[in-house]
């Protein structure tokens, strides 16, 4: 388990914006994007870029964004090395960290994507995240869980045979 994640492209890039409607307004009209999902609660929306699942744009209202996220990239990989960071991240002297920015060994779920992810940061404080999509139905309501809850919640649709090493 050591080496780094096969990372298969650039799938998010978060921005922090002055005005979130006036934002999601500009990047749906001008810039052609498709809108994922809005969080009013968090002041968040997310855009997709392409296809739904290909790739991802976040906009933040200032102050509402979690950890502090001024700066953040995902990069896409598989859910094998999504479910493997967290030990490799480890064993490369770096901390992995859940949806929260608290330490953890499995990766969080982002239900209304669906997506599995693992945070972690640069040298320089720069959050970032691998990510796979999963092969499931949206999940509005399951907002962000952990990988066990995850998996216990939706049955047999998912692989059992892989689980999130520490």
């Amino acid at each position: 388990m050591t080496g780094t994640a096969p990372v298969s492209t650039l799938f998010e890039a978060h921005l922090t914006v002055s005005d979130l409607e006036r934002s999601v307004a500009f990047y749906r009209e001008v810039v052609g994007l498709q809108l994922a999902t809005e969080a009013p609660e968090v002041g968040a929306a997310f855009l997709w870029i392409g296809s739904p699942g290909e790739a991802m744009l976040g906009l933040w209202k200032n102050g509402s964004a979690p950890m502090g996220l001024s700066l953040h990239v995902a990069f896409k990989t598989s859910l094998e090395h999504v479910l493997e960071s967290t030990g490799r991240l480890r064993t490369l002297g770096v901390t992995p960290l859940s949806f929260d920015a608290v330490e953890t060994d499995q990766p969080s779920v982002i239900g209304w994507m669906p997506a599995a992810a693992v945070y972690f940061r640069d040298p320089d404080g720069h959050l970032l995240e691998y990510l796979a999509m999963l092969d499931a139905p949206p999940d509005p309501e399951r907002r962000i869980l952990l990988w066990s809850e995850w998996v216990e919640a939706s049955g047999p649709a998912l692989p059992r045979t892989t689980s999130p090493r520490s």
